[in-house]
C-alpha cells in the first residue's frame, strides 16, 4: 500500500493511495524539501534544498546542491530507484532541479522537475 502524500482521504473516506511511480515522486519531493536534522531519529534525512530559497543563487551553489541531492537520493531510495542524473540550474532568482531515474520495480524511466525561488515558472 502506497499512501498519498500529503496525507488525504479518498472519495470513500479511506486513506488515499497512489501507484508506485507517484509514491516515489512524492518521496523525492520529501527528500528535496526536508533539511538534514529536521526529522526526529533520522538526522541525515533530506537534502536541504528548500533552504536555498533564502541563499544567494549561483552556478556554484547549484552544482554543490546537485551533488547533495544525488547523494541523498541514493542513500534513501536506492532500493526503489536508480538515479540516472540530477541537474540543478541557477537562473536569476530560481533554482530548477531535474531528477531522471529508473524505477527498479517496473524498469521505467521517470523524470521529475522542481523549481525553487521567486522567479517565473511552476513550483513543485
Amino acid at each position: 500500500m502506497n499512501i498519498a502524500f500529503p496525507y488525504q482521504l479518498d472519495t470513500s473516506g479511506h486513506t488515499a493511495q497512489v501507484d508506485v511511480s507517484q509514491h516515489v515522486a512524492d518521496m523525492i519531493e520529501q527528500i528535496l524539501f526536508t533539511s538534514p536534522g529536521e526529522r526526529v531519529n533520522r538526522p541525515t534525512f533530506g537534502s536541504g534544498t528548500a533552504q536555498l530559497v533564502f541563499a544567494p543563487n549561483s552556478d556554484v551553489l547549484a552544482m554543490a546542491q546537485q551533488n547533495v541531492i544525488q547523494a541523498s537520493l541514493q542513500m534513501w531510495l536506492s532500493d526503489l530507484i536508480r538515479v540516472q542524473s540530477v541537474t540543478a540550474v541557477a537562473d536569476d532568482a530560481t533554482l530548477q532541479i531535474t531528477v531522471v531515474y529508473t524505477l527498479l520495480q517496473t524498469q521505467q524511466q521517470q523524470t521529475q522537475q522542481f523549481v525553487y525561488g521567486s522567479g517565473p515558472g511552476p513550483s513543485p
